[in-house]
């Protein structure tokens, strides 16, 4: 009895101690876990290393007189490391003589604290011994650079604990001007968290020269999602090239403008609007507009690359087809009729208008736009053997992409030309603007080709692409063909063209106009994925170039209306677009008055230009130069330098309430100022160089929206 009670009294021992001991073992878990876990964690951390990427900056996208389309301002985002030996050492004496000043210059600058907050924070950040505590993020260079002065922040890394990490953000100056063709750059993470790029446009097709080559540095992490980077392991990045193009801001502007003009009024879906040099194939201006569902446009495609039916515009290509065939003279009469309609080989061709008159010669055919008469000439040409007028369409380029510098190009299409009972039918509807797809750009290269004696160029938007201003890479005028069409053709088609606009379906478009313009209309009903032919959508078109005698520019407009809307030609809703803009450009490009002017003697001495003080005096210090400080406790000087004797003053800076003052600055600065407002304040930019005037005086009250323009240098 008394050996069980002793057997029994020690299983109960051991249960109650391998209890206890489990109790222990679990209570030092949750202990490890809860109480100590940040600190067993950051210490695993700590002893992992990697690599992370240091993003290059991306380059600068210019107009082709050097105004900014599209560029990249840096954004700053600051961390605090409180357990930098700098901040520790010494019992933390430099933190606690530091703090209460850097809170109180926070509290100043920023004004979305007190003082007494800040400073409270910081102090229970430090005593928890924050590794990578956030104090800002996203300041602009502006505010990073004053940052920078405050006590503590102006220290250095190691004994201020302050880390700084940099990133940058797409900014595109003009908004919507030529928005679509300069295009976006932006990057999203996705789920599996990659990054991926949504780029468009010139951002798309050069992005690899815009993003440079990103370096790299060796991290060690201090706290999950946390790492501080290792000194001496630094690969610097390579910035990207910059991108200069062949857009004229002010002829892209005068573009825009006029063909929103239209499409306000008409209330159209969409239109798009393109200016050429005639004899480089230079892009001058590309404008993209379309319908949003507020009513408003914006650039929200580029409808330039879009193929579609044509349309009468097409008939260009008929013409030269037939003329350089030989089988139709320009002057040789074709049976049209009076009816508006008549049966033309297997199919019922019909005329937006009767005819006049029941016979024209091939010249007034292609002037009054005669669907008709453009048929019968197309099947006398290719009647036997409807696929031979591929081979012409090839020669104009009509059946391949459009050979410009973007991406995503769409191919042309077109009908079968080699099926029996519907090859001829195929042809004819060809003959006249159907049965093919091609994008407006297409049908302005043939045009352009015309306009310079047959001569077809490639059509281009980059001029050069530059690195650290030197030119990495020039973009020279390039032909592709140079006779398209024997002079003669080239002749008889400039007449045709000619003769659209004096007699033809242009006439009233373009009456009283003092020089001379040749060109086509079109206007085409359109079938478009769910638009089908009975939906009544039409697309008004003008195309041909100026002046007509010693063409210049090559231009086409294209707008896309709304269903059954009785205005919806060519002629009333593409021309007159088409005749402001070249009326404007006509006066400021090409008659190119010269009156004598009387320059005022300049000051050779006289300057003004604005920077950090501290730069600034290191620079005036060196060079033993003298000045006059007024600016005493700005950080940011303007130099005023008249007759040899420099002024400092201080610079109004950008508050929530009050113009900056900009002059002297350089444009990305002085945009990343103005971005700091966040007022949504558009900006108008003239010339180039250094801001020398705004529109706005330094110090105005301001409020949300308006526009600023800077006049530079």
């Amino acid at each position: 009895m008394d050996t069980k009670r002793d057997i029994l009294g020690r299983v109960y021992l051991s249960f109650i101690c391998i209890g206890v001991l489990g109790v222990f073992v679990m209570g030092r878990a949750v202990y490890i876990q809860r109480v100590e876990g940040s600190y067993w964690r950051a210490l695993s951390d700590s002893m992992r290393q990697r690599f992370v990427t240091l993003d290059a900056q991306r380059g600068t996208i210019y107009a082709e007189a050097g105004e900014l389309l599209s560029t990249s301002v840096p954004t700053f985002d600051v961390y605090f490391d409180f357990q930098a030996e700098g901040l520790r050492e010494k019992k933390g004496k430099r933190f606690y003589e530091k703090i209460d000043s850097f809170a109180q210059a926070m509290s100043t600058y920023f004004g979305d604290r007190s003082a007494v907050e800040y400073s409270k924070d910081f102090k229970a950040a430090y005593k928890r011994g924050d590794r990578y505590y956030t104090l800002k993020k996203k300041l602009s260079f502006q505010q990073y650079k004053s940052f920078r002065t405050f006590p503590l922040a102006n220290l250095g890394r190691n004994r201020s604990g302050l880390i700084v990490d940099v990133h940058s953000k797409r900014l595109v100056p003009y908004g919507m001007l030529a928005s679509r063709t300069v295009g976006l750059s932006r990057e999203y993470v996705l789920s599996d968290g990659k990054v991926k790029k949504q780029n468009v446009g010139l951002e798309k097709s050069y992005d690899s020269l815009l993003s440079g080559r990103d370096g790299q540095r060796l991290v060690r992490y201090v706290a999950p999602g946390t790492a501080l980077p290792i000194e001496g392991t630094e690969t610097d990045p390579l910035n990207g090239k910059d991108i200069f193009t062949t857009l004229d801001l002010t002829i892209q502007d005068i573009t825009e403008n006029a063909l929103q003009r239209k499409m306000e009024s008409s209330q159209a879906l969409y239109g798009t609007a393109i200016v050429m040099e005639t004899a480089t194939g230079k892009i001058k201006a590309m404008a993209n507009l379309g319908r949003r569902p507020d009513g408003s446009y914006w650039e929200d495609d580029n409808y330039a690359l879009r193929t579609t039916e044509p349309g009468s515009t097409i008939k260009l290509a008929t013409l030269l087809a037939v003329l350089e065939k030989g089988s139709s003279r320009i002057d040789e009469m074709v049976e049209i009729g009076t009816a508006g309609r008549a049966p033309v080989g297997p199919k019922t061709v019909i005329d937006a208008e009767r005819s006049p008159k029941p016979n024209l010669t091939v010249l007034e055919c292609f002037a009054h736009s005669s669907n008709i008469g453009m048929s019968k000439l197309a099947l006398k040409a290719f009647g036997k053997d409807p696929a031979e007028i591929k081979k012409y369409l090839h020669r104009y380029r009509m059946d391949q992409r459009i050979a410009i510098d973007l991406s995503d190009l769409p191919q042309p299409r077109m009908a079968p030309l080699n099926e029996k009972g519907s090859s001829v039918g195929n042809m004819l509807w060809m003959s006249f603007g159907y049965a093919l797809q091609v994008s407006p750009l297409h049908t302005l290269s043939l045009y352009n080709a015309v306009a310079n004696q047959g001569r077809m160029m490639k059509p281009y938007l980059v001029n050069s692409i530059r690195q650290g201003g030197i030119v990495y890479r020039q973009f020279d005028p390039q032909v592709l063909d140079n006779a398209i069409a024997r002079p003669d053709v080239i002749a008889a088609a400039r007449r045709s063209m000619e003769a659209v606009v004096t007699e033809g379906t242009a006439r009233k478009a373009f009456a009283g106009l003092p020089f001379a313009v040749a060109g086509k209309t079109g206007t085409a009903l359109v079938a478009d994925g769910p638009i089908k032919y009975n939906d009544g959508v039409y697309q008004a078109s003008f195309v041909g170039y100026f002046p007509a005698d010693r063409p210049q520019y090559s231009c086409i407009v294209v707008i896309r209306t709304r269903p059954h809307v009785a205005d919806h030609f060519g002629g009333t809703l593409a021309a007159p677009v088409f005749r402001e803009i070249a009326t404007q450009l006509y006066s400021l490009y090409v008659e190119s008055p010269k009156p004598n002017r009387i320059e005022a003697r300049i000051d050779s001495t006289r300057s003004l230009y604005a920077g950090d003080r501290r730069s600034l005096d290191k620079v005036y210090t060196t060079l033993g130069i003298g000045r006059l400080d007024s600016a005493q406790g700005s950080n940011l000087i303007q130099v005023q330098a008249i007759n040899g004797k420099n002024q400092w003053v201080a610079v109004v800076d950008a508050s929530d309430a009050q113009m900056p003052d900009l002059r002297g600055l350089s444009l990305k600065d002085a945009v990343a100022r103005i971005e700091r407002l966040r007022l949504g304040i558009r900006i108008e930019i003239k010339g180039n160089g250094k801001i020398t005037g705004q529109s706005i005086t330094p110090g105005t009250p301001l409020s949300r929206g308006g526009k600023l323009t800077l006049e530079l240098s």
